[in-house]
Formats: structure tokens, sequence, C-alpha cells
């Protein structure tokens, strides 16, 4: 039985409608499993909030056609999408081997050289593609190949050539990865080809980019140098995945806008047993500073063979949930995985699930003991506290820039916050923000009754609220000036006239 034209226009809205429900967003990388519209349409229908393009695979034809894809699904379900370029980064890795792959035992002698050709790796050791390996390391430390799958001591150091002996051997094959255990390595956060990319980024019009291997603030602050001299005007985000950004992650979270914690490299150098304490503080910190923050990395890597997850990775994501991380991210699952759209449909399922069992929120401590610098962000938090101490339907928010909307999302609260905004590259930044909701609404009114009852209009309209809520409403007096919020209204809604 197939359904009629107007009850498959229903059912796709109300799939979009139970999507936006859920305040935690997803964040999911295309690939060649992404590449039909209907696919990416039905991801977007599942809860797909931002899109992921991940640098590291593929060429600029790939991701112009990927953008290009994404924006027209979007535009098709009515939906604000945000776009993310992820930069590849100095992934250090090893060169080829001369057979495809070797198997080292336990206890073998094994070298790595940057001056070994290209594709003459052996059994014996292998090239890096690293020219100062040699100069990071020293006698004892530790290198892990493969994701940590394999693991060598280092025992001299020969010029280039770095002579280790095998912890934990297995089968090596080509360009896999290295990492220090401890972090130390000093390749820089920006590589040429990273460059490269930015103005790509900046091209493509992204909304968000995200920076590799990031070492302190410094990296950040130089790709947000590069990213807007090429016309970029997206949010830049920092991947947590090197022990030194763990070190200065407070300078880090200073120059970035979004933190990423990338658990895949960062577990490898700081071992598995801490990276659940380092992910639920990096989660805290960067919430405190009114900062947004993704978690990454085999969240659901079942799914790139099951059409379900696993019931370690629905804890993985209802813990992250729980902890108030803005976001949860899909890598392969959906880049190369056989059920890109269940992914993203368990994905929601999990983050409501785990929204409906958080801690109260209604006595929130964020922020009390602090000044405001800024007019709009004390309102902010004034609107905040007014909500959780009010039966309170929902908050509008008019805004430029989204800076309300996101000072209103940092404390914990189940009131959807509406961010209204005349700017798409707003409303795409938006769709990052944890519990806040973009909603395209351009102020043609200079009476302020007119414009309540304009914005009441368009709620009725998508049955977000009813006739006689109580809302929170925030707006400025200047239209059209980021950052000129300076009042809050308590209001009810009022049917249309």
């Amino acid at each position: 039985m197939t359904m009629s034209a107007g009850a498959l226009r229903l059912h796709r809205a109300c799939a979009i409608i139970r999507a936006m429900l859920k305040r935690t967003k997803i964040v999911a990388t295309l690939g060649p499993a992404t590449e039909k519209p209907k696919t990416l349409r039905k991801m977007i229908e599942a809860g797909l909030d931002v899109a992921r393009l991940n640098f590291s695979h593929g060429g600029a034809d790939d991701h112009r056609a990927r953008a290009e894809a994404l924006r027209a699904a979007a535009a098709k379900t009515g939906r604000d999408v945000g776009l993310m370029g992820d930069l590849q980064g100095p992934k250090i890795r090893i060169r080829r081997f001369r057979d495809g792959s070797v198997e080292i035992d336990d206890g073998a002698d094994f070298f790595l050289d940057s001056a070994l050709g290209l594709e003459d790796g052996n059994r014996d050791g292998v090239g890096v593609a690293l020219d100062t390996l040699h100069e990071d390391v020293t006698v004892g430390d530790v290198l892990l190949l493969n994701d940590g799958m394999i693991t060598l001591e280092v025992q001299s150091v020969d010029g280039t050539r770095i002579h280790t002996t095998v912890i934990n051997g297995g089968i090596l094959s080509d360009h896999k990865g290295i990492n220090k255990k401890g972090g130390g390595l000093s390749a820089p956060a920006l590589t040429d080809i990273d460059k490269q990319n930015i103005r790509l980024a900046a091209e493509f019009k992204m909304d968000f980019l995200a920076v590799s291997f990031v070492r302190s603030g410094d990296d950040i602050r130089e790709a947000r140098r590069l990213f807007e001299e090429a016309g970029g005007e997206g949010l830049i985000v920092a991947k947590i995945e090197r022990t030194e950004a763990v070190d200065n992650i407070d300078d880090i979270i200073r120059a970035a806008d979004v933190i990423m914690v990338a658990r895949g490299d960062l577990g490898v150098e700081m071992g598995y047993a801490k990276l659940t304490g380092i992910q639920k503080d990096l989660i805290r910190k960067t919430r405190k500073a009114s900062k947004v923050v993704i978690t990454a990395t085999q969240m659901m890597e079942s799914m790139i063979q099951n059409p379900i997850p696993t019931r370690a990775e629905v804890s993985d994501v209802s813990n992250a949930v729980m902890d108030g991380t803005d976001a949860v991210m899909l890598s392969g699952e959906t880049a190369v995985g056989r059920y890109p759209v269940k992914a993203v449909r368990a994905m929601a399922e999990v983050c409501m699930g785990a929204e409906t069992f958080e801690l109260p929120v209604g006595q929130t401590r964020h922020r009390l003991g602090d000044y405001f610098s800024r007019v709009d962000e004390a309102i902010a938090m004034a609107v905040m506290y007014t909500a959780n101490h009010l039966n309170v339907r929902a908050i509008f928010a008019l805004t430029e820039s989204g800076s309300t909307a996101l000072w209103m999302s940092r404390i914990r609260s189940d009131i959807p916050i509406y961010a209204f905004t005349p700017h798409v590259s707003t409303a795409r930044r938006v769709s990052m923000y944890r519990g806040v909701t973009p909603i395209h609404f351009d102020i043609k009114n200079t009476d302020s009754r007119q414009v309540y009852q304009d914005v009441f209009n368009i709620m009725l309209a998508r049955d977000s609220v009813d006739v006689g809520d109580r809302i929170i409403f925030t707006k400025g007096d200047l239209d059209g000036v980021s950052g000129s919020t300076n009042a809050m209204k308590i209001v009810e809604i009022t049917a249309p006239e």
C-alpha cells in the first residue's frame, strides 16, 4: 500500500518535527554512502543538524559536489543544516611496504626512518612522513602505530633512524598513523594542504571550520586569520586530539568557538583509561566558558555494518548527552556505512531518550557569581533564570548573530529556545547549539506589538505553541545591529488578528 502525496508530505513533516524535538544536535559525515539526494534528505528528516566534509578524503570537486547536494537537500526539507569542513591536519603516518603489509612479532627489532624510500618498508622497518620525528623522541619513549594496536619502545636514535623494540606486535600495513604516548610530536597544526582547504571552505561559505591536531590557542588564531582573509565567516572548531591540547585547553577554549572532543588520537596519546574523565572535563569547561562542544569518534561505529547500535554505544552517546554536550558526531557510520539514515535516526532516538533522564535543571548555579560586561549577555542569563523558575512554554529570541541564544543554551533547561533571525548564516550556525531551533524572520514592522504577533503567527502555524501559552521574548531596540538585545518580556500567545 502506497501513501498519497498529501499523506507522504504529512509523514515527512511529522518526521522533521520529531527530529527537531531533540535538544542535542547531530553532526554526520558525508561520503560515498550519502551521494544519493534521497539519502541526504532522509538523513535531514531523521535529525541531521550539521553535515561534515572530511578534507582527509576526496578532492575539491568531491567536496564541492557534496556541499551543493547538502544545501539542495536542506532546502527541500525546509530545515537549516550547518556545513562543517574538517581539515586533515598533520596526521603523522608511516610510508609504504614493498609487499603491502608485514607482521611484526613481540620482542622483535623494528626501525622507523624518515630517510627511507617511500615504498621500501619491510619486516625490519619502514619510512615515516615526518622528517623531524627522530628529533622528537628519546630512549624509552613509546610510539603507538595503527591507533595503538602496535606498540614500540625506542631503544636508540641514529641520525634519522629510530631503533625500537616491539612491545605489542601485529599486522602493519601502509600509511598507518603514529602517535607518541604522552604527546610531544612537533608537526605544525596547519599544513600547506590545510591552507588550500581553508580557502576552499571559505569558497563554500562553510558554517564551521574544524582544525585538526591543535596544540595551542595560537593554532586556532592562525586558522581564523587565514579563514577570514579568504572571506570565511564561519565558526572555528578546535579538535582536541593531542596531549598538548589538553595541557593548553584554557587558551584553546578562549581562542575557539567550538571544541570537539576527538577521542581517537586523544585516547591513543593519553591512554583509554583516562579518556572518559577527560571528555567530561572538556564538556564542563567548554560550557562554562559559553562555548559549544561536540563529542566525536566511534560513537556508533558498529553501525558501519549493522542496522542497530550496540548497548555499549547507546550508553556512550547517552552519557555524553547527560553531561551536556551540544552535539554528537557520526563519522564512518554515515560516510561509508551501510545504514547512514538508520545511524542518524538511532542517534536521534538515543539523544531524546537520554534527555528524558537528565538531572533536574531548575536550580542551576551557572555563573551566578559573575559580573557581565555585555547587556545582551546579562539579558540571556536573566531569561534562563526566569524560565527555570516560572511556567514558560518557550523562549523567543530575536537575534542577529545568535549570541543571545548561545548564552541561553549554556544553562540546562528543557524549555525550547527559538532563535528568530533574518540571516541564513546565523540560522546555520545556531543549528549546532543545544536546545536552540533557528527560525527565519525579518522584522518588517516598527510596532513591537505587531512584531510579537507576527512571531506568534509563525509559531502557531508550526503547532509549536498554543494560544494562551506564556513565553519569554527577547529583542533589541536597534534592529539589524549585532549585540543590541537589551530587553526581555513575559507575554502570552494571542490568536491571529
